[in-house]
């Protein structure tokens, strides 16, 4: 039979570090080791302590273990603009799960551009101790992170360094394996003539996702030499489809986003074409919109993202990962295949 709170607990009913030691077999301090220094436990010993831990549903008290290890528990990250697609919105949801999963909190803030943004950073880690950022929308000539390095105020970034700076961890999205798997899916389905449409050239997601497509049609012995661009919106969308369109042996659309890929699916119907049957289309985010039109589209894991940047960030100002480079995670997308790219 299972004791009474007042056995698993203490005195107050709640969960104490003593009654998690007393429940795990092991001492306070141990304890405290895996919920503060984690990497001076053995992983068995860890273990079960967690386990104790989810058991008896103990929180640390917040006040006091900020005086002790001199860190509030705060993360912040920049808000962004939507372009209409939710994969912002999404990854904030993931990221704030993985967050308390490690007793952190996520602080949100707003800034125009790079400049202001750097401009937020010593407020946010001087007046309300934020422990470190979560960067995303990373871009060539990005400062950001560089600016953080100088100062010494951990980061990780949802996006790779596109020019190859490599002082600070992050993870990504392979999104050229993304559109390899998107176009070999329309290759496999009996395609020939598969267009792209994608965004204004310059290094980046958008040049990645392009360079997919390129090498998957190379391989196949078909030339990559469909392309239309535009800025992810839905009537420029419509425009740069309709360019693509206008070459009627083209059946196949691989798209830079969701958000395009709807676009020339308007666009097709417009054409009096009929989508998945005459012409094949795949977005790239599989967002909510994906789901509701049919769309087939590589599906982003954001929330083994937001995971990982946790850990990543948490591992440095945990100190574990003292004396070792940062390390990087590039996670594969998967392709969901739905009415849109039906077999010819």
């Amino acid at each position: 039979m299972a004791g009474s709170t007042a056995d698993r607990h203490g005195p107050t009913g709640r969960a104490t570090l003593s009654s998690v030691a007393a429940r795990a077999g092991v001492s306070p301090q141990t304890v405290s080791n895996v919920l503060n220094s984690p990497q001076l436990v053995r992983s068995d010993t860890a273990a079960r302590v967690q386990a104790a831990v989810r058991e008896l549903g103990y929180r640390p008290h917040r006040a006091a273990r900020q005086l002790r290890t001199r860190r509030s528990q705060v993360l912040a990250l920049r808000v962004e603009a939507s372009p209409g697609d939710g994969v912002f919105d999404r990854f904030l949801h993931a990221l704030t799960d993985a967050a308390t999963d490690r007793d952190y909190r996520i602080m949100l803030y707003t800034a125009q551009d790079d400049e202001a943004e750097i401009a937020a950073y010593s407020e946010l880690a001087d007046r309300w101790d934020v422990d470190g950022f979560v960067l995303t929308s990373t871009h060539p000539g990005d400062q950001r992170t560089s600016h953080l390095a100088e100062r010494g105020i951990p980061c990780v970034t949802f996006g790779r360094p596109w020019d190859g700076s490599g002082h600070h961890p992050w993870v990504d999205v392979d999104g050229a394996a993304g559109t390899r798997a998107a176009t070999d899916h329309l290759v496999a389905a009996g395609h020939r003539q598969i267009g792209f449409l994608g965004w204004p050239a310059g290094p980046g997601v958008g040049d990645d996702r392009q360079a997919g497509w390129e090498s998957a049609m190379t391989a196949a012995g078909l030339a990559p030499d469909r392309l239309a661009r535009s800025s992810n919106d839905l009537t420029q969308g419509r425009a740069a489809a309709a360019e693509l369109l206008n070459d009627p042996t083209i059946t196949a659309l691989v798209c830079v986003s969701d958000v395009l890929a709807l676009a020339a699916m308007a666009e097709i119907a417009a054409h009096g074409r009929k989508v998945g049957q005459d012409v094949a289309v795949v977005g790239f985010d599989d967002t909510d919109l994906a789901q509701v039109a049919g769309l087939s589209s590589v599906n982003q894991p954001l929330a083994e993202v937001a995971s990982a940047c946790i850990r990543l960030i948490t591992t440095i100002l945990d100190s574990s990962a003292d004396g070792r480079p940062p390390e990087r995670v590039l996670l594969t997308p998967s392709l969901v295949v739905r009415a849109s790219s039906g077999a010819r």
